[in-house]
């Protein structure tokens, strides 16, 4: 199992995920049509074109799954009993097609579950950075943990 204990967390925790993703203009049409997004500057090039970025610009709601998907191998996978929310979602810089995206986590906070006491939350700050090393998206995300199993 990939994903670590509520016990196993430390505040200042900090993980360097290892996997890296480009991203296609098939993900970014993909999702922005699953999604029902029709905004013209992720889908129209043209409109894209004239607009002030010059090209497409990736769907900012695939840019924070991304950034989240890249972080629960090392995070959550196995632990997860449910994401309680998230805070803060910023997204400084564009992403374009092209665009080699990479992530970073640290542990915020810990706070046992006053519900469930074989839980605790753990709040990650996940940063998302492309290959230019600008971030290009940060959030807080409130993870509900399971404790070790006893015995």
């Amino acid at each position: 199992m990939a994903g670590r204990w509520y016990e196993d967390w430390n505040v200042g925790d900090r993980i360097v995920h290892e996997i890296r993703r480009t991203v296609t203009e098939t993900d970014n049409l993909l999702f922005s049509t699953m999604t029902h997004n029709s905004q013209p500057l992720h889908i129209d090039a043209e409109a894209a074109r004239a607009s002030e970025f010059g090209q497409i610009l990736v769907n900012g709601t695939f840019t924070f799954a991304l950034m989240v998907g890249l972080s629960v191998p090392d995070t959550t996978v196995g632990t997860l009993v449910a994401n309680l929310g998230y805070d803060k979602l910023v997204m400084p810089k564009p992403v374009f097609i092209g665009d080699t995206m990479r992530a970073e986590t640290e542990v915020a906070a810990l706070k046992d579950s006053r519900s469930r006491p074989d839980a605790g939350i753990v709040t990650f700050r996940h940063e998302l950075w492309n290959q230019r090393d600008d971030v290009v998206c940060r959030c807080l995300r409130m993870a509900l943990i399971r404790r070790r199993p006893v015995g």
